[in-house]
């Protein structure tokens, strides 16, 4: 018991627990094939219904005729029974016809009633001589008797339910031996009773036979048994004792194996049958043009050739004789015509079965193809999944189909298809599971990185664990002077953790809200990134639009500290934030460690986002961008270039910008007028015109929101100081290298 349990935990960490699953529902199918419950059967059997309605028997030949008592008859010549002698007369004709042989799906098992001594002791107003000469008469039974012994006729008998009498031994029986492992006996269907026809007639018939039909439980006649027991004895069908009796064998052979009844052999026919000894009947659609009235063999009217050579079966169509059956290819088929499809089967060899083998062939098919969805369907995306799906199901319809059309066997494809499609849904819904435990944990992990809105759009597929490649905008955002602001809380802590808190969430909110990440905090630093893990197709103007609003956000936050302030009497610090953005050439996916890891970026434009955030002091600017993020906002913000610089540890130099507001600060004329004066500055500085440099920055001193670039005139200023003593080389193109990282 502890090796099975170690072995299921190793084939569950091996393979997987879904695939365990599906191993163990095909043993569950397969005890139930075995099993074979009602709703299996059922569908198997509408199955095989279903393949002959599509292709039904062809008729190539006609070799059985069936003698009508129709309304016709009945309306012409009275109700049934009619007398013996009339059914006499109907024998004489059949063949003098050239009939082959005659079968009766009826059982004359009384005497009949007109028989003249019958008619002498019940008739009213005879005299005694008229008496005494009915009772001279040969009876009707014996003229029956007379014209059976003169023809080839094979007698009707049916099982009963019950045993009405004892069976009279005497009377002959037809001979059946057991070829095989087993005796046929166990596996046959069984009648308590037995109904025959009366000995004057039985003893003289060439053959006898049960026209018995075993329904479905649905009521529909799809196998017929061709041997069974009745009151003890194994007795043929009616259909099979009119082949034995036209092909001379002396005694039907019963061939067995250890699983049931194999066949029934004839002189040079075996007939195949399911283990109960049950012929499946191919039908062919209903053929009027094999009935002939029996009113009209009566009165000679039917042409000799319409019977010659035929073997013949009389029954009736009558609807008040109440032998009406259905069958897979019609609802209405009168029980006789059933007995003419058996025949014409059997003479045509056109008879489908199912072998005993069919059973290891669906087990097998369940099997293989159970496992290959197992081991196949896991790794296969949604519409392989389908196309996997309906490979499987074409290929099974389509070898049972392929049974069916080439060799007439009937081999289930419903069990093995129901067993696979139970394993290929199991592992559909186990995918569901994981998938959406994945979603889950991935919801779980990037809650505190994403808005909620993003986390509910992020899918195993949208994410790449293992880490890709993308471009992307990367923020770095700092708090200026934040240490000597954490000095004024020295007695403080948990007021300062409050103030990180307070400042830190509408700043996180804000980047959330414009589809950003957060990467990670960084005491009181963020950095945050777009498109990624979601792609965003404007992360540009996203990260641009989310950077001037954490400084409206900021503004807001300082507002209350100074009211708060005021209120309380003490120092109030303003929070001043500095922003770098820059968009560029990212490696974004987990990284760390086996227990911890973070989802972050990493490359060269995320070291400069951090170099441009580190720099907004120094150029009197709360938000710098790099040329790309620039180039790509320039028309929704005030964007303003700054510098050409080379960064610390970089080979190619970088333009670099600020944002100075949004669009409707660009169109303003104040910040045309200082856009223009800063790359008159510009122009003149790189292109070493010194004088002409210190000039636009004394005019742009005296412009409107002058002191906006205060911080940045001063840098120039000083900068154009030092070349005009100390002259850049001639190959300088302007570029400016950071000494500080």
């Amino acid at each position: 018991m502890k090796r099975l349990k170690i072995l299921r935990r190793w084939f569950a960490q091996k393979f997987g627990f879904a695939r365990l699953m599906c191993l163990a529902l095909l043993v569950v199918f397969a005890g139930a094939r075995l099993w074979d419950p009602l709703p299996i059967q059922e569908l198997r059997l509408r199955t095989f219904d279903m393949f002959q309605l599509i292709d039904p028997r062809h008729k190539a030949a006609r070799p059985v005729v069936i003698v009508d008592i129709d309304d016709k008859s009945l309306a012409k010549l009275g109700q049934w029974p009619w007398p013996r002698t009339r059914i006499a007369d109907l024998i004489q004709n059949l063949t003098s016809s050239g009939a082959v042989a005659i079968g009766f799906d009826v059982v004359f098992s009384e005497a009949d009633r007109l028989n003249p001594d019958q008619v002498a002791s019940q008739m009213r107003y005879l005299d005694d001589d008229t008496r005494a000469r009915l009772r001279e008469l040969p009876s009707n039974d014996q003229v029956l008797s007379d014209a059976i012994k003169r023809s080839r006729v094979v007698l009707g008998e049916t099982g009963q339910r019950a045993i009405s009498s004892e069976i009279d031994k005497s009377l002959p029986f037809t001979g059946v031996a057991t070829v095989g492992e087993e005796s046929a006996e166990r596996f046959l269907f069984e009648f308590p009773g037995l109904l025959r026809n009366v000995a004057v007639i039985e003893k003289v018939a060439a053959g006898r036979g049960l026209f018995t039909i075993r329904p479905e439980r649905d009521g529909l006649i799809r196998r017929v048994p061709m041997i069974m027991r009745a009151q003890g004895n194994i007795m043929p069908s009616l259909s099979l004792e009119i082949l034995r009796v036209v092909t001379g064998t002396p005694t039907l052979l019963v061939r067995t194996d250890k699983t049931g009844v194999r066949a029934v052999r004839l002189k040079g026919v075996e007939i195949p049958t399911d283990k109960n000894g049950q012929l499946w009947v191919h039908y062919a659609r209903p053929d009027p043009s094999i009935y002939v009235s029996a009113a009209d063999v009566l009165d000679n009217t039917v042409p000799p050739a319409r019977i010659a050579g035929k073997l013949v079966l009389v029954g009736t169509s009558a609807v008040g004789l109440n032998d009406i059956k259905t069958t897979p290819v019609s609802r209405a088929m009168p029980g006789v015509e059933i007995h003419a499809q058996v025949l014409e089967s059997v003479l045509s060899g056109a008879v489908i079965s199912q072998p005993n083998y069919a059973l290891g062939i669906e087990l097998l098919a369940a099997l293989i193809i159970g496992l290959l969805v197992i081991i196949f369907t896991p790794n296969l995306g949604p519409v392989r999944l389908v196309l996997a799906g309906a490979t499987f199901a074409a290929i099974l319809i389509g070898v049972s189909w392929f049974f069916y059309a080439q060799y007439r066997f009937l081999i289930d494809f419903t069990y093995p298809l129901l067993s696979t499609t139970a394993v290929y849904l199991t592992l559909i819904f186990a995918s569901f599971v994981r998938e959406q435990r994945q979603r889950k944990e991935i919801r779980g992990m990037f809650a505190q990185y994403l808005s909620p809105e993003l986390v509910e759009q992020l899918t195993p597929e949208k994410l790449k664990l293992g880490g890709e490649e993308r471009e992307m905008t990367i923020m770095f955002s700092d708090v200026r002077g934040f240490t000597s602001i954490s000095e004024s809380y020295k007695h403080d802590p948990q007021g300062l953790i409050t103030l990180m808190n307070r400042f830190l969430t509408p700043l996180t909110n804000v980047i959330r809200a414009r589809k950003g990440t957060i990467d990670k905090y960084m005491g009181d630093a963020i950095m945050a990134f777009w498109n990624a893990p979601l792609d965003d197709g404007e992360h540009e103007i996203n990260a641009c639009e989310a950077a001037v609003g954490m400084l409206e956000k900021i503004d807001e936050v300082n507002k209350e500290r100074e009211q708060e302030a005021a209120d309380g009497g003490h120092v109030y610090i303003p929070l001043n934030v500095g922003i770098g953005l820059n968009t560029g050439i990212g490696v974004v996916g987990n990284m760390g460690s086996d227990q911890k890891f973070n989802y972050s970026v990493l490359g060269d434009s995320v070291n400069l986002a951090s170099r441009l955030e580190g720099q907004t002091k120094e150029y009197g600017f709360p938000i710098i961008v790099g040329s790309r993020t620039a180039l790509a906002a320039k028309d929704k913000f005030a964007i303003l270039e700054l510098d050409f610089i080379m960064v610390k540890g970089k080979s190619e130099p970088e333009v670099i910008y600020a944002i100075a507001g949004r669009e409707d600060v660009m169109h303003s004329g104040a910040f045309q007028r200082l856009r223009n004066i800063t790359i008159e500055m510009l122009g003149c500085y790189r292109g070493r015109d010194w004088q002409g440099a210190l000039d636009a920055i004394e005019r742009g001193r005296k412009s409107e929101d002058a002191d906006t670039l205060e911080k940045l005139f001063k840098l120039y200023e000083a900068r154009i100081k030092d070349f005009q003593v100390n002259p850049p080389p001639e190959n300088w193109t302007g570029a400016y290298a950071l000494l500080t990282k």
